[in-house]
């Protein structure tokens, strides 16, 4: 595993699950993560997630990272993928370099496990989109991502993958029928009915195994900024 230097590894300062682990938005993502663990069962164990949204702007990079935060926090060995080859902001998010990640390994001989770095948070470990692709979506399709997705879901408890917003573009389609389950962040104010619902129809047709919404942004006084964990109807 690749290790930062240490003049480039620095606390992930915006993230709230780091900087204020006892406020009540803590506790939500802690809560979200408790009802992704009771989705799992003896028959389809879920370890890999991905988080996306109807279209840009909704939280999905902030609420896969603090998802993780507390996953780790929780004991769990944890690795966030960012696959979002076309707007990338893991890195930046744990301050970490992107010279070397998931399109470098995809696309050349690259050992996945040169690419990904250690953070400061105990048990989490970043697999940051690495250098920009022309071609994201043929990478995510690809059997050689099959093949990673494999070998690293036996060497960690749980994977994160930040994806594009899913009306965008087909990267988070191809991946959410790869993994094993998905949740689609909405925003108060910022999601339009139609383009959730056109989400909901693109998902569908991969047969996403689609848990629910994370919903952000919102301005009533008593869940103002929480986020929290609900079924799609």
């Amino acid at each position: 595993m690749a290790r930062q230097k240490n003049n480039e590894t620095t606390e992930a300062v915006s993230l709230i699950t780091l900087i204020d682990k006892s406020s009540p938005v803590a506790e939500r993502y802690r809560t979200i993560r408790t009802n992704i663990q009771f989705a799992s069962s003896a028959d389809q164990q879920l370890k890999t997630l991905v988080i996306t949204s109807s279209g840009p702007g909704e939280g999905k990079s902030t609420t896969a990272a603090n998802l993780a935060v507390v996953f780790a926090n929780s004991g769990q060995k944890v690795l966030l993928v960012d696959a979002d080859m076309r707007k990338p902001t893991v890195h930046k998010t744990f301050q970490l370099t992107n010279s070397n990640g998931l399109s470098n390994v995809l696309s050349t001989n690259t050992d996945v496990h040169q690419s990904i770095q250690s953070t400061v948070v105990p048990n989490l470990s970043i697999l940051t989109s690495g250098q920009k692709s022309p071609n994201p979506s043929e990478l995510l399709g690809s059997l050689k991502m099959d093949q990673i997705i494999r070998d690293l879901k036996g060497e960690y408890d749980f994977i994160i993958f930040d994806m594009p917003p899913v009306v965008a573009v087909t990267d988070a389609q191809i991946m959410a029928s790869k993994a094993d389950a998905t949740m689609v962040v909405v925003r108060e104010n910022v999601t339009r009915k139609d383009s959730l619902q056109k989400a909901r129809e693109l998902l569908a047709m991969v047969n996403a195994n689609v848990l629910g919404a994370i919903y952000n942004g919102s301005t009533d006084e008593s869940d103002q900024g929480y986020y929290y964990y609900g079924t799609e109807n």
